[in-house]
C-alpha cells in the first residue's frame, strides 16, 4: 500500500511540474529536452523517499537547479515534497542544510539564462518561497512527532498488556500453590504411608493403592514445574545444559552409575532448548532410580550444526513391551514437539530402555 501511495505522489509531482513546463512561455534552446527531463526526474525522484530520504533530497535540489538555469520558470515543488519527507525521517538537519543551499543558488541558477540580476531574484523567489520551505518542513515535523507518540502510546499498550498478563499468571500460580499443592500432597504422604504401613505388616499392596501413590509423585512433581513456568518473578537462574553434570553427580550418589558423553563443539542454543535438554535429562534419570531397577545409565549429548542431540540409556528391566507412558514422559514429548524437535522413548532390544530427543537449533 506504501509503495503505491509513493508512486501516486511521485507520478503526479512528475505531471504538475511538466505540465507547467509546458505551459509557461521561455525562449526555445536545443536543451529544452534536458530541461522536460529534469522536471519528470524531479518529480519520479520522490518514489524513493521512503529508502533513501537524503538522496531524494539532493536529486530533487539538482533538478530544480537544473531546469531553473535552462530557462524553465517552475517552481520547486518536488524539493518541497523532499523537504517534507526528509524531515519526516528524522533528518532535519541536513533537510535545513539543505534548503539553505539550494535558496543560495536558485538566483545563481536563474542568472544563467536570464542575464538580469533583478529578474533572476525575483524568478528564484517565485520558484522557492521560504514560507513554503517552513511551512514543509513543520509538517514533517509535526507528522513524525505523532508517529513517534502513537508508537509510545502502543509500546505502553503493550507494555501494560504485559504486565496484566505476568499478574494474572503470578495469581494462577499463587491459586494452585494455595489450593493443589496441600491437596496432592496430603494424598501422596497418604499414599506413602499406607504402603509402608501394609509392607511392615507383610500384607499384599493393593495395585490401585501403588497407582494412587505413583500418581501422587507425578503429581506433585509437575505441578512443581508447572509453578516454576508460572512465576516469572522467580530471579534465581533456571537449570540448563550447565547443571547437567551437576545432576549427574547427584544421581551418582544414589548409586547409580551414571555416565555423560558430551559430543561436538560446545555452542550457545535457544534458552527453551537449553531448558528442555536439563528436563529431559531430569526426567530419564528420576524415572531410571524410581522405575527401572537400572545399575548404570549413560547419557549422550551432541551438538550438531543445526541440532542438539540427546540420548539417555540404561540397563534396567523395562522389558521388550512399550510401557504405559506416565505424566512425565508425556510432559517431555509435549516440550520437544513444541520446539520443532521429535522423541523416541522405548525399551532396548537387549533389555533396559532408551530416550532420544533431537531438537533444532536456530543460530544467528
Amino acid at each position: 500500500m506504501g509503495r503505491t501511495v509513493d508512486w501516486v505522489i511521485a507520478v503526479g509531482v512528475a505531471a504538475a511540474l511538466l505540465i507547467t513546463g509546458l505551459s509557461r512561455e521561455h525562449t526555445p534552446t536545443d536543451l529544452d529536452p534536458l530541461g522536460y527531463t529534469l522536471l519528470v526526474v524531479g518529480g519520479l525522484a520522490l518514489v524513493a523517499q521512503r529508502r533513501a530520504p537524503v538522496a531524494v533530497l539532493v536529486v530533487t535540489g539538482l533538478c530544480a537547479l537544473g531546469y531553473q538555469a535552462l530557462g524553465f520558470d517552475v517552481p520547486a515543488v518536488a524539493f518541497l515534497f523532499a523537504v517534507y519527507f526528509a524531515v519526516r525521517a528524522g533528518y532535519r538537519l541536513v533537510a535545513v542544510l539543505a534548503s539553505v543551499a539550494v535558496l543560495a543558488a536558485l538566483p545563481l541558477a536563474a542568472l544563467a539564462s536570464l542575464h538580469d540580476t533583478a529578474a533572476a531574484l525575483a524568478r528564484a523567489r517565485d520558484a522557492l518561497e521560504i514560507a513554503w520551505l517552513i511551512a514543509a518542513g513543520a509538517a514533517g515535523e509535526a507528522l513524525r512527532q505523532a508517529e513517534g507518540r502513537a508508537d509510545e502510546a502502543e509500546r505502553t499498550r503493550e507494555e501494560t498488556a504485559r504486565r496484566r498478563a505476568d499478574e494474572e499468571r503470578l495469581h494462577i500460580a499463587r491459586e494452585l500453590h494455595d489450593s493443589l499443592t496441600h491437596q496432592i500432597s496430603v494424598i501422596k504422604v497418604q499414599s506413602e504411608a499406607a504402603v509402608h504401613v501394609a509392607r511392615k505388616r507383610g500384607e499384599q499392596v493393593p495395585e490401585a493403592l501403588l497407582a494412587i501413590r505413583e500418581a501422587g509423585r507425578e503429581a506433585a512433581r509437575e505441578l512443581r514445574a508447572t509453578l516454576e513456568a508460572l512465576r516469572d518473578d522467580d530471579t534465581s537462574p533456571r537449570p540448563g545444559l550447565a547443571q547437567i553434570p551437576e545432576l549427574v553427580e547427584r544421581v551418582r550418589i544414589t548409586g547409580l552409575n551414571t555416565t555423560l558423553t558430551i559430543e561436538g563443539a560446545h555452542q550457545n542454543v535457544p534458552t527453551a532448548v537449553d531448558r528442555t535438554v536439563y528436563r529431559i535429562v531430569q526426567e530419564s534419570l528420576t524415572n531410571v532410580t524410581r522405575h527401572a531397577a537400572a545399575t548404570t545409565a549413560t547419557i549422550r549429548i551432541d551438538y550438531r550444526t543445526d541440532s542438539l542431540v540427546v540420548d539417555i540409556e540404561d540397563d534396567g528391566t523395562a522389558g521388550a513391551v512399550m510401557p504405559i507412558p506416565g505424566v512425565g514422559l508425556l510432559g517431555m514429548r509435549e516440550r520437544v514437539t513444541a520446539l520443532g524437535g521429535h522423541l523416541h522413548a522405548a525399551p532396548r532390544t537387549g533389555g533396559g530402555f532408551a530416550v532420544h530427543a533431537e531438537l533444532p537449533v536456530v543460530r544467528p
